[in-house]
């Protein structure tokens, strides 16, 4: 995982070489494990957005981020890390 833009945007890398741009919306910290919403960067239409949540892990010494297997792990990040969100949009009225 490279932070290749500042702490809202990343690139990452994956298993075959392919190059990813995210948009980092919401950092985690849950049952001591880190999470992220993320979203393609560059998306603008709100209504397409599909969000990512992603969990970080460390392998062989290294951060990477892998999908969350775990149906009941998701829902619970899930809804915190969409708790969060909307609370940011409440403030911002």
């Amino acid at each position: 995982m490279e932070d290749q833009y500042g702490s809202d945007f990343m690139t990452i890398v994956d298993e075959d070489g392919a190059e990813y741009e995210l948009e980092v919306l919401s950092t985690l910290e849950y049952n001591g494990c880190t999470y992220l919403a993320v979203i393609p960067a560059g998306s603008d239409e709100e209504e397409d957005l599909e969000v990512s949540i992603l969990k970080s892990i460390e392998e062989d010494g290294e951060p990477i981020l892998c999908a969350i297997e775990d149906d009941e792990e998701l829902q619970a990040v899930y809804d915190l890390i969409m708790d969060e969100l909307y609370a940011e949009d409440d403030e911002e009225d």
